[in-house]
């Protein structure tokens, strides 16, 4: 059993730096290595690092990485891209993994990291932080435990800013990001499974890009990034899921929300205000009888990272993983089948027709 856990980290960008502050607050963590090809990110880790930045030895690469002495676990943090490439090394090197999400951009990438990690004798996780919110993680605690009844609608919404300024201005362009509806949704596309508890058999998504980067330049190229739509997904026992996102809304004062509506009540939640909801059904022209609580999130995760503390908490839950001591929650089958809702999605908003998740799977491997 591993006591201390030794890991390396994998692109030194902004959600790397979130990483590093939270393996600083995690038990037992210590970061021993990174890797990233652009000396300003590296230069991003150090500023992160403080006095502790003498001790972490620097690479360019993950390949390099991989074979850094005594090495248990590595994060891949770098772009959606480049994360199969990021991957291949660590698992030839029989590493432990947390790979950020989306696990790949197209299905044959995901599909390969997948089938590699069923064959890993390590822990392979997928990063899927918006499971690890407190308050999200309570409402699906409490639909799973029967408090909305039979759950048969789900409704999420992210209303928020736009994309942030990453390096080299990879996030700008679908074939480095997979598209919007691979890049960010994906998180919510592994919430409505993981809540609902069913496999999703078709998609329906209408959007646009039609306020964001319009007027940004790249080598001559404009952004092809959507930023805002409507998706539908129904799944295979009938419940129907809805993802309303907005990324020109940055004065909302609710980023993200969710709805889950049952046979007996309602249960919604918000991010960050982390009030849950439950409200049971009355009939017609009774008094309503909501009950509300807010849900608590420590303040240094919170401190720690952006996504509502989150990524500590699902650090400590990957660790128990690689301790021996709890399951790989987020797997990369359940990776792959996420990119596969925000791959059907892409064809959806561009081809205007509804998308079954059979035709993108079926999309061909390479070698």
């Amino acid at each position: 059993m591993v006591s201390r856990i030794r890991y390396g980290l994998v692109g030194t960008g902004m959600m790397g730096l979130e990483h590093i502050r939270n393996l600083a607050i995690t038990p037992g963590a210590e970061l021993v290595a990174i890797a990233d090809p652009e000396g300003r990110s590296l230069d991003w880790a150090a500023q992160a690092l403080g006095d502790k930045a003498d001790a972490v030895t620097s690479y360019p690469n993950a390949a390099a990485l991989a074979v850094h002495p005594g090495l248990d676990a590595v994060i891949v943090a770098s772009p959606n891209h480049t994360h199969r490439q990021a991957v291949e090394p660590l698992f030839d090197a029989g590493l432990h993994i947390l790979c950020e999400k989306p696990l790949a951009t197209t299905i044959a990438d995901a599909r390969w990291i997948a089938e590699h990690a069923a064959q890993h004798p390590a822990v392979f996780w997928t990063a899927m932080e918006y499971r690890y919110m407190p308050p999200v993680a309570a409402l699906i605690e409490a639909v799973h435990t029967g408090a909305i009844g039979r759950l048969r609608m789900l409704a999420m919404r992210e209303h928020r800013f736009p994309f942030l300024v990453k390096v080299r201005d990879w996030n700008r362009f679908a074939r480095n990001s997979g598209g919007t509806m691979v890049e960010k949704c994906c998180h919510f596309f592994d919430l409505m499974r993981f809540i609902v508890r069913s496999e999703p058999v078709r998609v329906y998504c209408s959007g646009g890009q039609d306020v964001n980067h319009l007027d940004e330049r790249y080598g001559g190229e404009r952004p092809d990034i959507v930023d805002n739509s409507y998706t539908i997904v129904d799944f295979a026992d009938g419940t129907r899921a809805m993802l309303d996102l907005c990324m020109f809304a940055d004065g909302a004062e609710e980023q993200e929300e969710i709805v889950a509506t049952g046979d007996a009540a309602r249960l919604d939640v918000s991010i960050p205000g982390g009030v849950l909801t439950l409200s049971p059904r009355v009939g017609f022209g009774n008094p309503k009888r909501p009950k509300r609580r807010t849900v608590e999130v420590d303040p240094v995760a919170l401190a720690a990272g952006s996504h509502h503390g989150s990524t500590f908490y699902q650090h400590q839950a990957f660790a128990r993983a690689v301790r021996g001591e709890g399951p790989v929650e987020v797997t990369a089958e359940d990776g792959l089948r996420a990119v596969a809702i925000g791959v059907a999605a892409e064809i959806s908003l561009r081809e205007h027709r509804a998308v079954t998740i059979a035709e993108v799977l079926a999309q061909p491997s390479d070698a």
